[in-house]
């Protein structure tokens, strides 16, 4: 056998050992899952070179230590695990190993972290389309709906059985569809136990309903489950069937299956059986004040189920059994009794209550340094992109955003726009107004562009706008709309007496014969400088040259032609406009003063 072979048949016998420590994961005899990973473990330990496998190995390892009542180890293996599971692909399989984790620190009372886990967890299968059912996410709904249990979160547990029902019935395991519907009678009892408490008759007996629907869909399916998964299923369907009213001819049948289950089954079920017939003998009793017989045996077997649920660590049941035993003794007329079940049920809801307390506590702790650091971020994203004096957008902003332009998709034209003799009006006013001038012509840049259009602040009185789309003609028009603009604002209100006004630079670009964004930068700021030169006030700009393959892409201008003619070519207009800027120099004008 080849190599890439003896891999192939490696990988399906770790998922095979895999699915096997899974199933016996939640067993009530730990013996079941520690023997199982001691013959095999040498095997996880020699793939651990691979992240996936390596994440089960910690975890099945903290699974076994965590039956040899060795908490804090397992946490440390659980850690390892969850960094290991970090590297892996954000799919169902990483899903399932989060959720099982989840579990696993519930277990070890870490309460804190189950929830971090089962979140991400959640958050993955979420992820997951809708198309692609898989066993990997079967079990994380599986393990996320336990966990969530556990951590008195009944409503998201049921949510997740019955997503996970959901998947098992796409997958062609009828065994996986028996196991997500027997989760599903199951989460569906107890969360009608908790509405019943509440006093929501209504709501109690449609979620009954559905237990009940789950439960003979269950039984029908062609499958033979272990004799604990078949009792399970027959208490909560007992269980059912007395939220749903149905109690004299239920009795019987439950007290069947609770006989079968004390002398076969482990302490868990015993318990869990126990605590179902004794919330039957409870109605059956009668109201409080003239209880009959079946009150005494439901007290029995309350003690029993208490006396269970704390041997393995069920705390959740333990309470219920706890609440329950202290008013039906209470109501006994027990009254000692009572007293002390229903003090230890406090001692256990304090407990929880104090550790809910200080989950919450930190993770709204959390939440707020998060929200916190997001403002941060986006205050030092602004500031490090936003000119604080006008609002624009700054220089490394500008950079940014250029770098993302394609010239070789659509056309582009850039403008470079300076305040012309600027530092006069600092010098003849005070900065104070010297900046209050910038404001203002940032205002008129956003105001007179066109829509699309991008206006940045470049550095001191220089403005850059980045035209995307602008063809040469539409440029100049633009930017003579803008120094129009200037030219007509009422400086006066500003408190400057000057005139103020721009000069302009344009450079453009076509996808045939496409310019980076410096090139086009470094032209647009030659043409600002000879506007200075040519007097100020105006707009300068230059005839592209065609390219190879230009043919299609429209005629450039002749040189020398006026922007007068540019608008005349994009507006039809009729009048001609006053001259004082144009592509080239008059060869007759005098000669211009020089640039500052």
């Amino acid at each position: 056998m080849s190599t890439a072979d003896t891999s192939v048949v490696d990988e399906a016998a770790l998922s095979r050992l895999r699915w096997d420590l899974l199933a016996v994961s939640d067993g009530e005899d730990p013996r079941a899952f520690t023997d199982l990973l001691a013959d095999h473990e040498a095997e996880l330990t020699a793939a651990t070179t691979a992240p996936r496998w390596q994440a089960w190995s910690h975890a099945f390892t903290a699974r076994r230590l965590l039956a040899e009542h060795d908490a804090d180890a397992a946490g440390s293996q659980v850690v390892a695990a969850r960094a290991a599971a970090e590297d892996c692909p954000a799919d169902a399989e990483r899903a399932l190993v989060l959720a099982y984790l989840a579990h696993l620190e519930v277990a070890g009372d870490r309460f804190e972290a189950a929830l971090h886990l089962a979140v991400d967890a959640s958050l993955l299968t979420d992820q997951v389309p809708a198309d692609e059912p898989s066993r990997p996410l079967h079990q994380a709904h599986l393990w996320l709906s336990l966990a969530l249990t556990r951590l008195d979160l009944e409503e998201l547990a049921v949510a997740q059985a019955l997503r996970g029902h959901r998947v098992a019935a796409e997958l062609d395991d009828v065994a996986a569809r028996w196991q997500l519907l027997a989760l599903c009678a199951q989460q569906h009892a107890e969360l009608a136990q908790t509405v019943h408490r509440r006093g929501d008759e209504v709501r109690a007996a449609r979620l009954a309903a559905v237990a009940l629907r789950c439960s003979f869909t269950a039984t029908e399916l062609p499958h033979e489950p272990a004799d604990g998964e078949s009792d399970l299923l027959s208490v909560v369907h007992g269980w059912a069937l007395t939220l749903a009213g149905d109690l004299e001819d239920t009795l019987p049948a439950l007290r069947r299956v609770r006989d079968r289950v004390a002398a076969e089954g482990g302490p868990w079920l015993r318990g869990y059986a126990d605590l179902a017939l004794a919330r039957l003998l409870c109605r059956l009793a009668g109201p409080p004040d003239s209880l009959g017989p079946p009150a005494e045996e439901a007290a029995d077997l309350l003690a029993g189920a208490a006396t269970a649920f704390a041997a393995v660590g069920d705390r959740r049941r333990y309470r219920q059994a706890l609440l329950e035993l202290g008013r039906t003794t209470a109501a006994l007329g027990r009254a000692a009794e009572a007293l002390h079940w229903l003090e230890a049920y406090r001692g256990e809801t304090v407990r929880m209550h104090q550790r809910s307390r200080e989950l919450w506590a930190d993770l709204f702790v959390r939440r707020s340094r998060l929200r916190e650091a997001e403002r941060q971020n986006a205050l030092m994203r602004r500031h490090a992109l936003e000119d604080p004096l006008t609002g624009l957008g700054n220089r490394r902003s500008a950079e940014r955003r250029l770098a993302e332009l394609d010239p070789a998709t659509a056309p582009l034209a850039l403008a470079v726009v300076d305040v012309d003799r600027f530092k006069s009006v600092n010098d003849s006013h005070s900065h104070l107004h010297g900046d209050a001038v910038l404001r203002r012509l940032a205002d008129l840049l956003r105001l007179h562009c066109r829509t699309g259009d991008e206006v940045y602040r470049w550095a001191g009185d220089e403005f850059l706008v980045v035209l995307p789309g602008a063809g040469e003609a539409q440029a100049v028009v633009a930017m003579e709309r803008l120094r129009h603009a200037v030219v007509r604002c009422a400086w006066d209100e500003l408190g400057v007496r000057d005139e103020v006004t721009v000069s302009i630079g344009i450079a453009t670009s076509h996808p045939t014969a496409p310019r980076t964004w410096r090139e086009l930068f470094d032209d647009a700021d030659l043409h600002l400088f000879a506007a200075k030169r040519a007097g100020r006030d105006r707009v300068r700009t230059s005839p592209r040259e065609g390219g190879p393959g230009d043919e299609d892409a429209p005629p450039p201008p002749a040189p020398h032609t006026s922007v007068d003619a540019l608008v005349v070519e994009l507006l039809g207009a009729r009048t001609p406009r006053s001259p004082g800027w144009a592509f080239e120099p008059d060869p007759d004008a005098a000669d211009p003063e020089p640039a500052p």
